[in-house]
């Protein structure tokens, strides 16, 4: 164990894009468990888009000059409470620190699986896998046949939701992206039967492009532009699923997107969204399902791993400009 303690902290709102000015690693003695908690060592934590969310002045957001929080997967290195033993590993979500002190409640002990790496717990197995998951068989309701497109399908929810997908015997899988790398890689990989790059002119028009027929499902995860073109591209009965709003993190005060209403009613879509707190009722149904095609190598975990918990807020800002494919995530050692 490591002498000292680190701790992210965000020190600014940001206007715009976060830099690096708006965090600081703040150094202190690694604190002693009190009665009934545990002090975790993290060995590996997750980025996710909401952080960036949470950075403005909003209800439930950050607050200045004290730690940050997020997913963490970290071993019980000292423990006064016998219901979290030395040694176990523990997912929790006070992350952005080396080191972390829990009480029960606040911590999970992981499931090992044979053949599972530690980090699809992160991924494919943790929240952003459970979001992909309660999207298609929750909120989607999806049917075997039905034609997909998924917005920001490279990253980490959208790699899932396409390997899922598949799995789940859906039929034309349609994705943007935001380089020719990640195309490449959505259609060679990942198991879309096309994608485009959303640089590369207006939504509409490269929707229409890639699924010329239309589209019964949109899982959305960009908003903006894209949103109104999958409104138009939806068939009869379409189903919206809405996680998140990427094109407006930064941009706030940018105009929104002309969106045809008429088409909502006219085609009887439906538009819904969710927190993937709402379902952590389904985690041992996400196991059920995704562990055996895991280790039979039909999934595969989609992940980018940054090594060192120095380059923590490189790595979220990389994120938030697409550098990755898949799940973002930081080990704290090679």
């Amino acid at each position: 164990m490591t002498e000292n303690a680190i701790t992210v902290h965000q020190t600014a709102r940001p206007h715009g894009f976060p830099t690096t000015e708006d965090f600081a690693f703040v150094e202190s003695t690694v604190p002693d468990p009190a009665i009934g908690t545990a002090l975790v060592e993290n060995l590996y934590w997750s980025v996710d888009p909401y952080h960036r969310e949470m950075m403005d002045d909003v209800p439930g957001g950050f607050a200045l000059h004290t730690p940050l929080e997020g997913r963490t997967l970290g071993r019980v290195v000292a423990s006064r409470t016998p219901e979290l033993a030395e040694g176990e590993i523990v997912f929790h979500r006070q992350g952005w620190r080396t080191h972390s002190v829990v009480r029960p409640e606040e911590a999970r002990r992981i499931t090992h699986f044979d053949g599972v790496p530690l980090t699809a717990h992160l991924s494919i197995l943790g929240g952003t896998g459970l979001t992909a998951y309660v999207a298609l068989t929750r909120i989607a309701r999806l049917r075997e046949g039905d034609d997909l497109f998924v917005s920001a399908a490279a990253g980490g929810v959208g790699t899932a939701t396409g390997r899922f997908a598949r799995l789940l015997g859906a039929g034309r899988l349609v994705g943007s992206a935001g380089s020719p790398a990640k195309i490449d890689c959505l259609t060679r990989e990942v198991g879309y039967d096309a994608a485009f790059d959303y640089h590369d002119g207006p939504a509409a028009a490269l929707l229409a492009q890639a699924a010329p027929d239309g589209i019964d499902v949109f899982v959305d995860n960009v908003g903006g532009e894209q949103l109104a073109a999958a409104v138009g591209a939806l068939r009869e009965f379409g189903r919206i699923v809405r996680i998140g709003t990427i094109s407006r993190y930064n941009t706030p005060d940018a105009p929104p997107p002309h969106v045809d209403y008429s088409d909502i009613v006219e085609k009887s879509l439906r538009m819904e969204g969710f927190l993937v707190s709402n379902h952590r009722d389904l985690q041992d149904e996400l196991y059920e399902f995704a562990v055996p095609h895991l280790q039979s190598g039909r999934l595969t975990p989609d992940q980018t791993v940054v090594d060192g918990f120095e380059h923590i807020v490189d790595a979220f800002l990389g994120m938030l400009r697409g550098a990755n494919t898949g799940k973002i995530i930081v080990r704290h050692r090679a």
